[in-house]
């Protein structure tokens, strides 16, 4: 571990977790275990970045760490020069619907568009300029114009659908780019981020004739893969979480809709035809396993997503669509509670408010708590424990023994209460 840490990185995790959520950054800093979970992930990456497609669903409990392995993921992809996306699903997000539900979730998706110099999101606009910086400097390298350059770049992605106009769209910011005209540039960056509501609007802002609606949105998705890597990237990383979200459609009609298109996305991946993109999705095990409301009633999902069948009683296969996230071991939590106290301390070991003892008694005392749900859940854990140290840190003449038996650690029950920033209190009580 280093010495120290920058006090934003610390502040960013210690205030996520101790909020019930997952943090944006800094998820390398209290990472262990799924060692062969994120190589299989690299490989994913791997084949990104040599043009291949990737199609993976994450499937963990409730609190098990689903959404803190997206985004170590996304991390690992921002550094190997990926461009990322991500959003959750909820009920105005989906997949497919016809109210605009697919079109807002294409929205979220690029307003975090994402690359390593800007993780933060909203890195679409700086996408397209590496884009021109780069046609200018090939095309004064090669004596040509760098409008002509940038035509040429751009002819391959008028054979897919929606690709003539997305290539306008992106030469007519080039145009703006060039001139100074933010209201073009301002314009085809509403074209791009699906901004536009009707094509009448499109159509007299950038002589265009389709926009970004719920019908189109893969697609798009698929030239923005394609885009990113004539800018220069080694190709687009999608992360969708809370998939449960579709499990919890009632209506049939519209959670088959959904699953259909997740049918088209991994097809797509697995044909080939998602060229330097890669779609990482996280759900739980109801979400995959529900034969009557989950990805399984969905014959044609149920055959491509099936599990090895020989991958049981500890044996496992991280080579299919399928990634289940096994439980933490006693001795990969009691580093995961090393490293919280190494970050909580802002990496000065002489700062530690527990010994390596009380890292183990709080454990055992958590173990006495929830059994065995305290391996599959850590969230509960993670969380009473910052809590301890909190206490500890302001109460300096209390002695951590006298706290540990009044720790409460409830069970990890997941459900509405899982949403990021809701309720985030029913995750576990602390009482003193």
């Amino acid at each position: 571990m280093s010495s120290s840490m920058r006090i934003k990185d610390r502040d960013a995790v210690i205030d996520a977790l101790r909020a019930g959520v997952v943090p944006r950054t800094g998820q390398h800093l209290i990472q262990v275990g799924r060692k062969r979970e994120v190589e299989a992930l690299l490989r994913d990456l791997e084949r990104i970045h040599d043009g291949g497609s990737s199609f993976r669903i994450i499937i963990g409990e409730y609190g098990a760490g689903k959404t803190f392995f997206l985004n170590l993921i996304r991390s690992i992809a921002l550094e190997k020069r990926l461009v990322t996306m991500q959003a959750d699903l909820n009920p105005d997000r989906r997949l497919h619907a016809s109210g605009g539900q697919a079109r807002s979730l294409y929205q979220e998706l690029t307003r975090n568009l994402a690359t390593r110099t800007k993780p933060e999101g909203n890195a679409l606009q700086g996408v397209i300029e590496k884009f021109i910086a780069q046609a200018r400097t090939d095309a004064k390298s090669a004596g040509t114009s760098a409008e002509g350059l940038i035509r040429t770049r751009l002819l391959p992605l008028t054979e897919m659908v929606n690709g003539y106009d997305f290539a306008e769209v992106i030469a007519a910011y080039c145009r703006g780019y060039d001139t100074g005209d933010t209201t073009v540039q301002s314009q085809a960056l509403r074209w791009l981020r699906g901004e536009f509501s009707t094509r009448t609007d499109a159509r007299a802002a950038l002589n265009v004739r389709t926009i970004v609606d719920d019908a189109t949105v893969h697609d798009q998705i698929k030239l923005l893969g394609r885009f990113v890597r004539l800018a220069g990237f080694a190709g687009l990383l999608v992360c969708l979480d809370e998939l449960v979200n579709l499990y919890k459609l009632a209506n049939t009609q519209a959670r088959n809709g959904n699953y259909e298109q997740i049918l088209r996305i991994l097809n797509d991946a697995l044909q080939g035809y998602a060229e330097g993109v890669g779609f990482i999705l996280g759900g739980t095990p109801e979400f995959l396993l529900d034969s009557r409301r989950g990805l399984y009633s969905y014959e044609a999902l149920q055959s491509r997503l099936t599990e090895n069948r020989f991958a049981r009683n500890g044996l496992i296969d991280l080579s299919g669509p399928i990634i289940r996230l096994t439980s933490l071991t006693p001795e990969e939590l009691f580093v995961l509670l090393g490293k919280l106290r190494h970050v909580y301390a802002s990496g000065h070991p002489e700062r530690y408010l527990l010994p390596d003892e009380g890292l183990l008694a709080f454990l055992e005392h958590c173990a006495r708590r929830l059994g065995d749900a305290y391996f599959r859940t850590p969230r509960s854990t993670i969380r009473a424990f910052i809590d301890l140290l909190a206490t500890l840190e302001q109460n300096p003449g209390v002695a951590w023994h006298s706290l540990l038996d009044t720790v409460e650690v409830a069970r990890d029950q997941g459900g509405e209460s899982d949403q990021p920033g809701e309720d985030a209190d029913e995750l576990v009580s602390f009482r003193l």
